[in-house]
């Protein structure tokens, strides 16, 4: 992760990414559902966001063709991954600047099948989109990531269509806030915070 965010700060990300891209604006008006491992370190990263309405912790499936074969960009499991479902306001903060927090900060996409201790296909890196077109325009900025060479392995980010999304149990929501000195929390999310507070300032939401 050192060198990762060594080169994020080489490039100048969000300028990088954001200046002149037509996907700015927000895909969808009001929801994502993003996977990046242990959903209780993603959800807290985007709870700490100024213009994100809710964060739900839950599971989502994708819809799968079964006559497309396994791409960089398409589906390689049918299972569910760990997910959230985000709900924010498009007046606020863009669909873009929620990947970039995704990309930058929530967890490592070059990992395949796996975040920190967490092993196994429900821990997969995935934007779960609704329509062609968001499709296209997740596939556009992670080729942008690419080009930029902001990461020092390939992305594993899988873009896949959303079939379901179940909500987890009551008490998988909104962990991190009611369990701070849990040790699986301070060891893998914690440090996600401080780096989301540090790097994001006008974007960073106290809790």
């Amino acid at each position: 992760m050192t060198l990762m965010n060594r080169k994020f700060t080489q490039i100048g990300f969000a300028a990088a990414l954001l200046a002149g891209w037509p996907g700015s604006a927000p895909v969808s008006p009001e929801a994502v559902v993003l996977a990046g491992g242990c959903y209780w370190g993603v959800e807290a990263v985007f709870e700490h966001l100024r213009g994100v309405t809710s964060v739900t912790s839950g599971f989502a499936v994708p819809a799968v063709d079964p006559g497309t074969p396994p791409g960089p960009r398409g589906p390689r499991h049918t299972t569910y991954a760990e997910a959230v479902r985000i709900l924010y306001d498009p007046t606020q903060i863009s669909h873009s600047q929620l990947l970039e927090v995704f990309f930058a900060v929530a967890h490592d996409p070059t990992l395949i099948d796996r975040q920190g201790p967490d092993v196994g296909p429900e821990y997969r890196s995935a934007i779960f989109v609704d329509s062609a077109e968001e499709a296209r325009l997740a596939g556009d900025y992670v080729a942008r990531l690419e080009s930029a060479k902001v990461f020092p392995r390939p992305i594993a980010t899988e873009i896949v269509t959303l079939r379901r999304f179940r909500e987890a149990a009551p008490d998988q929501q909104d962990f991190v806030a009611r369990h701070p000195n849990d040790p699986y929390v301070v060891a893998n999310d914690l440090g996600k915070l401080d780096a989301l507070r540090r790097r994001f300032p006008a974007l960073y939401r106290a809790p």
